[in-house]
């Protein structure tokens, strides 16, 4: 299989089906260590078994998107119970986070553009 080169930022997954965890969060300004506990969960999320890849990205108004690809439903629990991760929950709870919002989702169909996709009449259907 031909391997391909997606942009930076962007996660180069597997034809579906594979999960993603939609993690959107507004920080608090109580946010000391944030940053840094964030680098070390993504180099720590790259080792764990069936971790795809990630995606982040947040605004100045400090509203975050991150997701992260798995490849199912299993390595999503163990990486919610993965000791140190689990801590990283704590610190949010108690001192980083405003809101948090958390949603995990089947990955039924995916595909990249703006060449991937074909307006009208395609096999993907409406999406």
């Amino acid at each position: 299989m031909e391997k391909t080169t997606v942009p930076y930022g962007f996660s180069e997954t597997p034809p579906p089906p594979y999960y993603a965890v939609i993690f959107t969060s507004r920080l608090s300004h109580n946010d000391a260590g944030y940053e840094a506990m964030g680098t070390m969960l993504a180099e720590l999320a790259e080792h764990q078994s069936g971790y795809l890849g990630m995606e982040t990205t947040r605004g100045a108004d400090r509203l975050g998107v991150t997701v992260s690809y798995w490849r199912d439903e299993a390595s999503i629990l163990a990486w919610k119970a993965e000791m140190k991760h689990l801590l990283a929950q704590k610190a949010g709870i108690e001192r980083w986070y405003e809101h948090y919002e958390l949603r995990v989702a089947k990955v039924e169909r995916a595909y990249s553009g703006p060449q991937g996709r074909a307006i009208g009449g395609s096999k993907e259907g409406i999406y």
